[in-house]
């Protein structure tokens, strides 16, 4: 992999951020030098200030790239608030792009960075709230002194898509997105592709800074969805808490079940404010009543598949869980509460399938 850091004094001034950054906490990942990174189909090789080559780090899914290097690739610059724990990136950049010696010797190895969900990261005078392609927050991390963004962070606050060719171990960020906002590359699902939009209420309208097409992309994009792929049932906007938001449902469809997915999008930053998804129309494979089925799934083997959507949780962030029978099915149900975030979650107990999905903060 190609990986990217900060400038020095941004990276001096990053170390003593990581005991401040609250709620940080280490985790093993994978520095990978056997990814390439493409932009506009150029295979891009990033250096720190010292002139040696930085590579991506892997961790939970999610691949991460320094700071300094996504500033370089906006042409932005990039600056460090320690009183606030606050990286921005913005205005004309003014520092050079580092060079240096490609590193041909590198090797995958395992590495220790920090989680860091106590910095806050603005692009452009606005606060940044990255997400994966499964709706788990994806928070900063910190590695020898730079600040990591997800690569999908990338192709966001750049407005291009990002691809991923798992054969040639390639991420590409390339061309332009309604919205500005991309699939995670490890999703694989192709772009563009465009379908049946259902009802879509006041379509082309604005309401803010972002309009219903744009806030339909956003919610598409999140859930790993092309338009081509679901049927849209609802688009409007809505006057709620004080501001104006989205009101994005569609819905999935597999076999002969299907999944609706309900989305409410800040109007005017954009910011997915909530959302969940649930399975309809499923058919059990025991069938009858509750009585006549027995759980496949463990309640310990349902916790963890839970706990894997929210990395850095644990069992003790678990309440109300609980086993019953829905839809003519068993599940298991509970909440996950992490970070000022609460996770509703919905698990089929014969097959561990993830069937509802909800989240939001604890202080909307």
């Amino acid at each position: 992999m190609k990986k990217l850091v900060c400038t020095m004094a941004l990276a001096a001034l990053l170390c003593g951020a990581a005991g401040a950054a609250n709620g940080s906490y280490s985790v093993t990942a994978e520095l990978s030098p056997d990814i390439t990174v493409k932009i506009d189909g150029v295979e891009r090789v990033f250096y720190n200030v010292q002139g040696r080559e930085v590579h991506p780090i892997s961790y939970a899914g999610t691949t991460y790239v320094p700071i300094r290097s996504i500033g370089e690739l906006m042409d932005k610059n990039v600056n460090w608030d320690e009183a606030t724990n606050t990286a921005t990136i913005g205005g004309a950049r003014v520092t050079a792009d580092a060079t240096g010696t490609p590193d041909r010797n590198a090797i995958p190895q395992d590495i220790t960075m920090d989680i860091e969900p106590g910095i806050t990261i603005v692009i452009d005078g606005t606060a940044r709230t990255f997400y994966n392609a499964n709706g788990q927050k994806v928070d900063p991390a910190l590695y020898n002194g730079s600040i990591y963004l997800p690569i999908r962070a990338i192709g966001e606050i750049m407005g291009k898509t990002v691809s991923w060719d798992g054969t040639t171990q390639t991420v590409s960020i390339s061309g332009s997105t309604s919205g500005g906002q991309v699939t995670d590359f490890d999703t694989n699902n192709p772009s563009g592709n465009t379908g049946n939009t259902g009802n879509t209420g006041n379509t082309g309208t604005t309401t803010g800074s972002v309009t219903v097409e744009q806030a339909k992309q956003i919610a598409l994009n999140h859930a790993g969805k092309t338009a081509g792929q679901v049927t849209f049932v609802k688009a409007k906007s809505d006057w709620e808490n004080g501001k104006t938001v989205y009101e994005i449902e569609f819905i999935y469809r597999s076999g002969t079940s299907y999944l609706e997915y309900d989305y409410e999008i800040d109007a005017s930053t954009g910011k997915i404010l909530s959302y969940d998804y649930d399975a309809e129309g499923y058919v059990p494979s025991t069938g009858g009543n509750s009585g006549s089925q027995t759980a496949t799934i463990t309640e310990a083997r349902a916790k963890e598949i839970a706990l894997n959507k929210v990395p850095g949780a644990s069992t003790a962030n678990i309440y109300e869980f609980k086993l019953d029978y829905d839809d003519g099915r068993l599940e298991y149900e509970g909440k996950i509460i992490y970070n000022s975030m609460e996770y509703e979650f919905s698990i089929d107990a014969n097959t561990g399938n993830v069937t509802g999905w909800d989240v939001e903060s604890i202080y909307d």
